[in-house]
């Protein structure tokens, strides 16, 4: 045990403490850059956190204030409605046409060749009209047309792709329509 004071023995402390600092950094300025970068990452994502618990803090308080409907007006799923029911002339899975028959989109040595997109004139349709192959597509989402694509045959993706050409002409449906056929016609 030493004789010394107490308070000589913490002032040598420090200065031991303040010499091995010194003698360590070249070693932690090389660390420095990356040490404070990864300081302001983590005081960031804290404040992410804490911005975020408030927001449902303030969720939680509010949930009350406002009735949330259990079924929205605007909600619309396909397994709502009870007209399961499917068209005349929809044929469930692919449709395998009988031996030797030319596939529409097919060449006659079997390979895929450019479809034709069949051309309606205004004579044809009218603007009621809505297409035999499935009834109610004019009002589908692009999303309702994707879920029922699968059961419909190349006749029946032909008649929606005209029907879509004389009309609407959305991008989106003459893409996903025509990508469609040539799927089909290629599984045949």
């Amino acid at each position: 045990m030493s004789s010394l004071p107490f308070p000589v023995r913490v002032a040598a402390g420090l200065v031991v403490t303040a010499v091995e600092e010194v003698q360590a950094l070249p070693r932690t300025v090389v660390g420095l850059p990356i040490s404070a970068v990864s300081r302001v990452l983590q005081l960031s994502m804290r404040a992410q956190q804490v911005v975020t618990e408030l927001a449902i803090k303030g969720d939680t308080a509010l949930e009350g204030a406002r009735p949330v409907e259990e079924a929205p007006s605007w909600a619309r799923f396909d397994e709502d409605t009870d007209d399961r029911v499917l068209p005349a002339g929809i044929v469930e899975g692919p449709r395998a046409g009988p031996p030797g028959r030319r596939l529409p989109g097919r060449s006659t040595n079997g390979h895929a060749r450019p479809l034709d997109r069949p051309v309606l004139t205004a004579d044809d349709v009218s603007p009621g009209d809505t297409p035999r192959a499935l009834p109610g597509y004019e009002s589908m989402t692009i999303a309702q047309l994707r879920a029922r694509l699968r059961g419909l045959s190349v006749d029946q993706l032909t008649e929606l792709l005209a029907w879509e050409s004389a009309h609407a002409d959305r991008p989106a449906f003459v893409t996903m329509l025509t990508n469609r056929i040539a799927t089909v016609t290629a599984e045949q």
